[in-house]
């Protein structure tokens, strides 16, 4: 059904990012015909990584008709698939979480994927709606009129000041570093700076052939497991992707390579040798599989997130994934939270009948005081860090409790690992973000209207 102001209602969305290409991809679904993404890069520019595709996304790709582009580069974490962590120094298995349950309990089997993989289903859902989105690449956004909901863009370095484009709707989907944030945030004099978490990331892959002559590291890609080597400050995450052609490597450190370098830096072509050292402590298994990264091949990201913000509205503009929301990675619902962002924008504007109403609507997609997005997120966020906490304690009796406790796990005890623990895989797994928004819109709408 095509939303009611759907062939009219002018929407700008500044960035082509995950939640960027699923807001748009969301509106198309909903009948909106004038959605314009305006992307710095000249393409995707996705690098390679592996990416946690749970049950509280995959849901959301197939409602948005994704789902069959990237199915065929899913491993599913099914049948024997478990999560396995381990202490890094000797290899010891700590916990062993058999993920079977997860389709039953929640509908949809956990499954993992490449990222660009992931982007590009959303994007070739994006191209299949011209002209109804169009993407504008090397084009940015750097200025926003809150009082007119329009964008400044750029589109090349020599474009002088750039032009204004005119909008019904302004979307921030532009990342941590978020123009559209800092500018909405100058409107009542706050800072829009992010918050350095004094952490970094590698990020590497590799193939199957890679790891043909190690039986013991081709035997990792070809399960359907995910392992986590944790140590003081410091961990690896790795699991195969890409129907087990790839094991993706990403590891989680304190930052010592970024500290002197300009806030602008956020990732950078990393020493082999450096990584080497910050992990030779790790298991001979753990540095055996580092080994194997190519020189040349390492990438580090400087992790970085900010504080909650008051609001993500302003007028007609509405910020949406790292641009108001950015989390640590060691949840695994960065991405996920993003989307379902979009997702959710897509249901709440595709209600409106009267352009006067594009404020309020925002207001419901953003509803802080209730389970849509802004409480969730958040509460995501926080779960993140602590999870990030527990699994980097550097106190030898703090260790050794925690390591007790994820001993108990198998006997039903909660699970240090937030990202595999019970209670929170059924508040973040169990919630189906287009549905609640369909049947929270009136109720809320009408709180709002009713201010």
């Amino acid at each position: 059904m095509t939303a009611p102001l759907g062939p009219t209602l002018r929407i700008v969305i500044a960035g082509a990012g995950m939640g960027g290409l699923a807001t748009a991809l969301a509106l198309a679904k909903k009948g909106f015909q004038h959605v314009h993404v305006y992307e710095t890069a000249g393409n995707l520019g996705f690098v390679g990584a592996g990416i946690q595709v749970a049950p509280n996304l995959s849901r959301v790709l197939q409602d948005l008709g994704a789902w069959d582009a990237l199915k065929d580069d899913v491993v599913e974490m099914k049948e024997a698939s478990t999560y396995s962590i381990r202490v890094s120094a000797t290899n010891e298995e700590l916990a062993n979480v058999k993920l079977t349950h997860v389709a039953e309990r929640y509908g949809q089997p956990h499954c993992v994927a490449h990222r660009s993989a992931l982007a590009n289903a959303m994007y070739q859902g994006c191209r299949a709606a011209e002209p109804h989105v169009t993407i504008h690449f090397r084009t940015t956004v750097v200025g926003v009129d809150f009082d007119e909901t329009r964008v400044l863009v750029k589109e090349r370095e020599d474009d002088g000041e750039g032009h204004w484009i005119n909008a019904d709707v302004v979307l921030g989907a532009d990342g941590v570093k978020s123009v559209v944030r800092k500018f909405m945030l100058a409107q009542h004099g706050e800072d829009g700076d992010v918050k350095d978490t004094g952490q970094a990331a590698y990020r590497i892959m590799l193939h199957r052939d890679q790891l043909a002559h190690d039986p013991e590291l081709l035997a990792f890609v070809e399960s359907n497991t995910t392992f986590r080597w944790i140590g003081a400050k410091r961990h690896v995450i790795a699991y195969p992707i890409s129907r087990n052609t790839i094991f993706n490597i990403s590891t989680a450190q304190p930052d010592v390579n970024f500290a002197a370098e300009p806030t602008a830096t956020w990732t950078t072509r990393a020493d082999k040798s450096a990584m080497l050292k910050v992990y030779s402590d790790f298991c001979p298994l753990a540095v055996r599989m580092l080994e194997l990264v190519p020189e040349g091949e390492v990438c580090e990201w400087k992790l970085r997130v900010h504080h909650p913000l008051r609001t993500w509205v302003e007028g007609n503009v509405a910020l949406l994934g790292d641009a108001c929301h950015p989390t640590l990675p060691h949840l695994n619902q960065g991405a996920a939270q993003a989307i379902e962002d979009g997702a959710v924008l897509g249901v709440v504007l595709s209600k409106l009948t009267d352009l006067n109403d594009i404020h309020a609507a925002l207001l419901v997609y953003e509803a802080s005081t209730s389970r849509l997005r802004k409480a969730r997120t958040e509460h995501l966020v926080e779960e993140a860090a602590a999870s990030g906490r527990a699994l980097h304690l550097t106190d030898p009796e703090a260790q050794a409790a925690r390591d007790e406790a994820f001993r108990q796990v198998k006997h039903g005890g909660p699970n240090p690992d937030r990202a595999v623990d019970r209670e929170v895989q059924d508040f973040v797994y169990g919630h189906d973000c287009m549905r609640d928004a369909e049947a929270r819109f009136d109720g809320y709408f009408a709180e709002v209207k009713g201010r």
